[in-house]
Parts: C-alpha cells; structure tokens; sequence
C-alpha cells in the first residue's frame, strides 16, 4: 500500500513539475529582433537615420535660434550713421538667419520699399527651406515603417501557415503560435521606429515654426527701421 501511494504521489509529482519544466523562458530584445527575419534590416536603417536627422536638425536649430539682443541696436545705429558695410559685416559674423535676412535687406537699401520686403521673404523662404531639411524623410519613416513591420508579420503569417499544411501529420498549436509570435515582432518593430519618427517630426516642425516667428519679427524691426527716418 506504501509503494502505491509513492508511486501515485511520485507521478503527481512529475505531472506538476513537467510543465514547469517546459513553461517558455524570456526572451531578449536580441533573441525578438533575430527573429524578425531580414525585414528587421530596413527598420533598422530607418530608426538610424531618423536618429540621425533629429540629432543633426536639434543642433541646427539651437544655432539658428540663438539670439543676440544687441544685434538689431548695432545694425540700427550702423545704418543711421549711413555705416552700411559695417552693417552689413556684423550680419556676416552673426552668420544666423535672421542675419541673413537682415543683410539681404540692406543690400537692397535705396529701392522701393515692397522690393526690399520681397527680397527678404524670399531669402526666409530660402532659409526655412534649409531647416527643413530631413523632414521629408521622417515624415515618410513614420508612415512607411509600420507598413514595412506590417508586411514582414503577412509574410511570417504566410510562412508559418505553410509550414503546418506541408507537416499536418505533425502540426499543433505550439508550432502556430511559434511562428505567430515570430511574425508579429516585425509590426512592433515597425510600430516603434514609426512612432519615433513621428515624435521627430512633430518636435523638429514646432522648433522651425519657432524660428519662423523670429525671422517674421527681424523682419517687421528691419523694416520699422528702414521707415524710422521718412518720419
């Protein structure tokens, strides 16, 4: 009767502890991304090159937003004491855009008013053009990057589901959901990098319409100035 109940409670034993022994361990973010199939590659480069251009445009526009609160008093007491290459000379240094905007002004100083004005717009123009730079391509990250990772989990759907039809004799949940879970780290990572330029874009956009308001500002003291001495 002892040997009974030890032989019972022995394969209770093993019953409880077989799954355990089986339960799935963790995974890495390493171990997923393998798993992701040459399609992680191109989300790869995306996500890098989208780090890339944040970076690279957050530096621009710190440079392009620094202001110096002398600046429009030097070039104000330049062109009142007719001074004009030296007013011309500190916009060169400043090397900002607003400066450049203000030295396109005074290069058209003695013409009508509207044609200096024009001549400034479009040198903003220009200059808005350049801190835009990058923009269309994490515009396109963000919206392409989820379609990629979407594709990569249709192609692992397809995949896994082909690999059940040629081994129905030997196919079971666990080799579906295998393949399931492989397929979709694709979306995730296509999700992710997708967000990440999104979240770009829409910081680096904010930071060049702040610029955008200085330029306007610059451009309504320049051309105050330039009216000041009909008055």
């Amino acid at each position: 009767m002892l040997q009974l109940d030890t032989t019972i409670i022995s394969e209770t034993v093993a019953t409880v502890a077989a799954p355990v022994a089986d339960a799935p361990t963790s995974l890495s973010v390493w171990d997923l991304t393998l798993r992701g199939g040459f399609i992680m590659i191109p989300l790869a480069i995306l996500s890098l090159i989208s780090i890339y251009i944040l970076v690279e445009r957050m530096i621009v526009l710190h440079r392009a937003a620094k202001e110096d609160d002398t600046f429009m008093q030097q070039i104000r007491h330049y062109i009142l004491d007719g001074e004009i290459e030296s007013a011309r000379n500190l916009c060169r240094r400043s090397g900002t855009p607003y400066a450049r905007l203000i030295d396109k002004g005074i290069s058209r100083m003695g013409r009508p008013m509207n044609d200096v004005l024009v001549a400034i717009e479009n040198t903003g123009n220009l200059e808005v053009s350049k801190l835009e730079k990058g923009l269309a391509w994490l515009a396109t990250t963000a919206s392409g990057a989820p379609m990629i990772g979407f594709l990569g989990t249709v192609m692992g759907m397809v995949q896994a589901f082909y690999s059940i039809a040629s081994a129905s004799n030997t196919a079971n949940i666990a080799v579906l959901a295998d393949g399931i879970y492989a397929a979709l780290v694709t979306t995730v990572a296509g999700l992710v990098v997708g967000i990440i330029a999104l979240f770009a874009y829409n910081y680096l956009t904010a930071r060049i319409n702040g610029v955008m308001n200085k330029l306007e500002a610059k451009t309504m003291e320049f051309m105050d100035l330039l009216n000041e001495p009909a008055l």
